[in-house]
């Protein structure tokens, strides 16, 4: 099963990063965060329209790695429709995932964003792929400050 998934990991990864999704500025944004990785060099605008508690919008510019690349896209496409609740959650389960904090990857519960569990094999890695996350986390807390995942 990780076989298929590693290779299905690279493919999304490529695909993401040739034709990252959700990647303009937002004019009309309600929350505006950035985000940088001093490590690789990643950096990254995240935009968010809200309504209420409601993300119905999301992009981001910036540019970085493969990884980080692919990450922020697959993002900005799954938050969409979701509550500042949800999308917590959601970001909590994906950091588990990524970092080994989770030993069982529950498949369902991240969706499309399991291709991204190959990242804990690689802990150098692991902050390409979390860096929208916190940006997001940030976003979400309606945080002023530039996120670093440093």
């Amino acid at each position: 099963m990780f076989d298929d998934l590693r290779d299905l990991y690279q493919e999304v990864i490529f695909d993401h990063n040739r034709n990252p999704r959700n990647f303009y500025v937002m004019e009309e944004a309600d929350r505006k965060v950035e985000g940088f990785n001093p490590l690789c060099g990643d950096r990254l605008t995240l935009f968010l329209k809200m309504d209420g508690d409601k993300i119905t919008d999301a992009s981001f510019q910036g540019s970085g790695c493969a990884i980080s690349t692919a990450s922020v896209s697959l993002m900005t496409e799954i938050v969409k429709g979701l509550t500042e609740v949800e999308a917590e959650a959601l970001f909590a389960k994906f950091h588990a995932m990524t970092t080994g904090k989770e030993e069982e990857i529950d498949l369902e519960a991240v969706g499309k964003l399991a291709v991204l569990a190959g990242v804990r094999e690689y802990p150098a890695r692991v902050k390409c792929a979390t860096l929208a996350w916190h940006t997001l986390d940030a976003a979400l807390k309606n945080e002023q400050a530039s996120i670093s995942t440093e």
